[in-house]
């Protein structure tokens, strides 16, 4: 992974302004983005996790999604997603920790110190966007509720609201969508809570109005709009685990060695490239190997997908 000292490096150097400053780019206007009024202006502190590579324009990162709540359709999120009610938003967190509760969005983030994280991002579709996030780390999170020793992963859930949110009225996910990792993931620095992206609060249909990033990971385990964290003791159920057991394994690490059932994950294609460019091999772990590869000493990641 490609670095820069932190104190070098702002959005201006990555992206002209004018292009992440254009709100009219957001597809379902500037409503879309106010998580809460104490939330309408995100000022972050830049990060040295974040990557040198130049981000993908706000237009690619909000109007092409994998979001099935809203339709399984790459364009159905931005098109759809602009009628989801964030605000009010609490987060239900609970199990294995010293302070169970219901926590407001907004008290939840209060005081959590938030950074800009320019990130690689890659979809199992093989297709990968670099998203310049605003996020806290989650181990700060967990550690302010206080994790008890029995826990040995964290399980997350998204919001069920079939009515605001159309692709809930179908049967092909059982709902809530559902993810995990294990507790040493979610401890990572590299994990996040994101809560929004390009300066500004998440998009709805980004998965407003918090989400989590795990950037060494395949798409699908960065659950959006989470309205539930639970530490448990075992390993917990996963959407795609449980829908197609032999295709997403519960670990979901990107690995270029180790084949879709149904297409290659040598490489991929970065999306804003072109419909016959943009195609680049891809990283092990993402380009996050020197960082995480740790995680998984004496694992054999072609069974641990």
């Amino acid at each position: 992974m490609l670095r820069r000292d932190a104190r070098k490096l702002r959005w201006s150097d990555v992206t002209p302004r004018p292009l992440w400053m254009n709100r009219r780019s957001l597809m379902t206007g500037a409503a879309a983005l106010m998580a809460s009024p104490a939330l309408a202006r995100i000022d972050a502190a830049a990060s040295p996790y974040s990557t040198d590579i130049a981000p993908n324009s706000l237009e690619d990162i909000t109007a092409y999604n994998n979001f099935y709540e809203f339709g399984t359709g790459k364009e159905d999120p931005a098109r759809l997603a602009d009628g989801l009610t964030i605000d009010p938003w609490s987060v239900v967190i609970d199990g294995l920790v010293d302070k169970p509760g219901t926590y407001d969005f907004a008290d939840l983030v209060k005081d959590q110190p938030l950074e800009e994280r320019i990130y690689r991002f890659r979809c199992v579709e093989a297709w990968s966007m670099v998203i310049p996030w605003i996020g806290l780390e989650l181990a700060g999170l967990l550690n302010r509720v206080g994790v008890q020793s029995g826990a040995k992963y964290v399980a997350f859930e998204t919001l069920v609201r079939p009515e605001e949110m159309p692709g809930q009225q179908s049967p092909f996910i059982e709902w809530p969508y559902r993810e995990g990792l294990r507790l040493d993931e979610a401890m990572h620095p590299l994990t996040i809570m994101a809560t929004g992206l390009y300066g500004e609060p998440m998009p709805r249909q980004n998965g407003a109005p918090i989400r989590l990033v795990v950037p060494w990971k395949y798409g699908f385990k960065s659950i959006k709009s989470i309205v539930r964290i639970s530490l448990v003791a075992d390993m917990p159920p996963t959407t795609w685990n449980m829908l197609q057991p032999s295709e997403y394994g519960f670990f979901a690490n990107v690995n270029p060695t180790v084949d879709h059932p149904r297409w290659s994950q040598a490489s991929e294609r970065r999306v804003g490239g072109g419909l016959f460019g943009g195609r680049e091999d891809t990283l092990m772990f993402n380009g996050y190997e020197a960082e995480v590869a740790s995680l998984y000493a004496g694992q054999d990641l072609a069974v641990a997908y």
